[in-house]
């Protein structure tokens, strides 16, 4: 079963995701924000990380930069889910190592469809 981290300091936001996620045969893992994230991503294997972009402790980006620098995540797709959509921003989360971008509020279809295209 394909198992994927959900990172979002919102608790609907990753309510709405793993109900997305669970309902589409997926197995989800959520953390609260990018340092537990971190923790949580140390301890197990994923397939995929979600993850927003704007959180306190640890922001996405910097959580996509710190995930790319553990062997276990140097090809495991990343996706910033969040409301940032600014063309600067999505080249930082580029450049930190995020496979894709989506922005809030997010569609359940198309999160579904992206995923597909990511994960093999």
């Amino acid at each position: 079963m394909t198992k994927i981290l959900v990172v979002d300091d919102s608790n609907s936001i990753r309510d709405m995701v793993s109900f997305t996620l669970k309902g589409a045969g997926y197995e989800t893992v959520e953390a609260k924000d990018g340092k537990e994230g971190l923790n949580t991503a140390q301890t197990g294997t994923f397939d995929l990380v979600i993850s927003d972009v704007n959180m306190p402790n640890m922001d996405g980006i910097t959580l996509c930069q710190e995930l790319r620098k553990l062997p276990a995540f140097k090809f495991t797709p990343i996706l910033m889910l969040t409301t940032e959509s600014s063309g600067d921003m999505k080249m930082r989360g580029k450049s930190a190592g995020a496979t894709g971008w989506l922005v809030k509020p997010f569609n359940p279809e198309k999160l579904l469809a992206t995923i597909k295209r990511v994960v093999p």
